[in-house]
């Protein structure tokens, strides 16, 4: 059966790369495109004119399909707009907004739209604004994240039942086993950030990169639900916000307490304490930094083995 993800986006592997703030710069996103996935370079953490060399050099350095992530609700979207179609981008994923602002503008210049979603009631939404695909991203996932707490293996199967356009699976996910979990669910697709943020073509800081192999079951936490939830890592900065929540600060306090380029600060500059680290609870399973294109090969290998593996096993019938 032929799978509509590859196919939508003309690629070898069904494998999305994360659009990540601070870690998915052109160097990744091509590197992961080179490799026969998506590679997505993160617009949220980039000033136009910044995107606008990534963009650029993105396309010096691979002949294949990459794809623009575009947080709806950040500032400069009419400018990030025009340059991704300036610039002939093909592909553009949406996140944290509403999709009907964008898509129909996207959709006219001949543009793929993919929306990033935590619940059914804005997948239906985004397919009816016309989507091509839905990325269904459950709790588990780093940054930005659903106030639901549904978790990916809830998420995907509801949103699978209520649209009809292919669902990309997003949280938790950096293994072939689990990819292939995501498909038994209906996904057709993975979008993959975490694992992505350790590879050595990540913009990431070392010193975050490092932080996410050391990371322990029970080391990220979903905070500042009041405000924008968000998956961090456990630092001085996450236990600041995590007492100021229990001591029931609003929403202007815990604005306060996060300041401006707090995320830039960890994730990009690698000041431990007090930045804020973003990133999925599968960082407990990651210990090396690779590659791009050796992470996307071991997933997609496992995925297989995995999969033969499966179809292999027998079932006695014990009535």
């Amino acid at each position: 059966m032929k799978n509509r993800i590859a196919a939508l986006f003309g690629i070898q592997y069904p494998i999305i790369q994360a659009g990540m703030v601070w870690c998915s710069g052109w160097r990744l996103a091509s590197a992961v495109s080179n490799a026969g996935g998506l590679g997505i370079i993160g617009a949220g953490s980039m000033y136009p004119d910044v995107l606008l060399e990534h963009i650029q050099k993105c396309k010096k350095a691979t002949s294949k399909p990459f794809a623009v992530n575009v947080p709806l609700l950040y500032p400069n979207v009419q400018e990030v707009m025009d340059i991704i179609v300036a610039e002939g981008v093909k592909v553009v994923f949406t996140s944290a907004g509403n999709p009907a602002s964008w898509t129909g503008f996207l959709k006219e210049k001949g543009i793929t739209v993919v929306h990033v979603i935590a619940n059914t009631k804005f997948a239906l939404k985004a397919e009816a604004c016309g989507v091509d695909a839905i990325v269904a991203e459950g709790f588990e996932a780093g940054g930005h994240n659903g106030r639901e707490e549904t978790t990916t293996m809830c998420l995907v199967p509801m949103v699978k039942a209520v649209v009809k356009v292919p669902v990309i699976a997003a949280g938790g996910i950096g293994s072939g086993s689990a990819m292939l979990a995501a498909f038994a669910l209906g996904a057709e697709g993975v979008q993959i950030g975490s694992a992505f943020a350790v590879a050595e073509e990540s913009s990431a800081h070392p010193n975050f990169k490092h932080r996410i192999v050391q990371a322990v079951e029970g080391d990220t936490k979903l905070t500042m639900k009041k405000l924008v939830p968000v998956r961090l890592l456990k630092n001085e900065f996450a236990e600041a916000v995590a007492k100021a929540e229990s001591e029931g600060a609003n929403v202007e306090a815990l604005a306060h307490l996060l300041g401006k380029a707090r995320a830039k600060l960890g994730m990009f500059e690698g000041n431990m304490d007090e930045g804020e680290l973003e990133i999925g609870q599968v960082s407990a399973m990651l210990q090396d930094i690779k590659p791009a294109a050796v992470i996307l090969h071991s997933i997609w290998s496992e995925f297989l083995e995995e999969k033969n593996r499966l179809s292999a096993l027998e079932f006695s019938d014990y009535r």
